[in-house]
């Protein structure tokens, strides 16, 4: 769970998730977010400390490699720290991964059943364009790529390269989607969640987020259509 100044939101959430472990991945929230979080004194909680505000992608993927080197869970969950992300619907998906062990589960605002709370109709625009984009581009056939409530098996994570990802802003997100599509007899599925609006802190999306990942998905895009094999590699130990 990633958190920058999250420190208004985060004790809402993580009341509700004393069932399972978590790891906060902190980017020196001048807020205090860890701080807070360390003062709370819940035993299932631990912190990454990171010096500097340095991306979504380099904070996950040096969450994931914490874990992948220090643990043996099966499965590791990525949510939003802002409670966007309900634990009612956390339920739902692991049911789904229980039943279905080696796939990628991913939680969608974009399918039936599905469904946003308290967006603007730009913000919508923006994240189903960006899907649709994507989707078409990558030749991807998900329904939403930018959403971050995903579980992942441990297997799966395994088999990854994670240095090869280099998105840093909400198109990490897309490339993960991307870079699993690439692995052998691996599998996403999608479950419809309900996304709701933060309702303390500020949004971190920015014009810099969205041009990044226009240009990431154009590139890879390009790649995928000018060599169709360059890639399928790429992505795998």
């Amino acid at each position: 769970m990633p958190t920058y100044n999250e420190r208004e939101s985060i004790k809402e959430l993580l009341d509700q998730l004393r069932h399972l472990d978590v790891l906060i991945i902190d980017d020196n929230s001048p807020d205090g977010t860890a701080d807070y979080v360390k003062s709370l004194n819940y035993s299932n909680v631990d912190i990454l400390h990171r010096n500097q505000k340095d991306g979504l992608g380099n904070a996950y993927k040096a969450a994931i490699k914490k874990v992948l080197n220090e643990n043996e869970y099966s499965h590791l969950i990525s949510m939003d720290a802002d409670g966007s992300h309900r634990v009612k619907d956390l339920e739902k998906m692991l049911q789904v991964a229980t039943d279905n062990p080696n796939s990628v589960i991913l939680g969608s605002r974009w399918i039936h059943g599905g469904e946003i709370e308290n967006w603007p109709k730009y913000r919508k625009w923006i994240s189903k364009a960006g899907t649709w984009y994507a989707k078409i581009a990558l030749k991807i056939d998900l329904n939403d790529l930018t959403g971050g409530f995903r579980i992942y098996p441990k297997s799966v994570l395994d088999k990854l390269d994670l240095d090869q990802i280099t998105s840093n802003g909400y198109c990490y997100q897309i490339e993960m989607a991307f870079a699993v599509s690439h692995l052998p007899e691996t599998k996403t599925i999608e479950v419809p969640i309900k996304f709701v609006e933060r309702r303390a802190g500020a949004s971190k999306m920015s014009q810099r987020i969205v041009l990044e990942a226009m240009l990431k998905v154009t590139k890879l895009g390009l790649g995928l259509r000018i060599n169709p094999t360059a890639d399928k590699l790429h992505y795998v130990k």
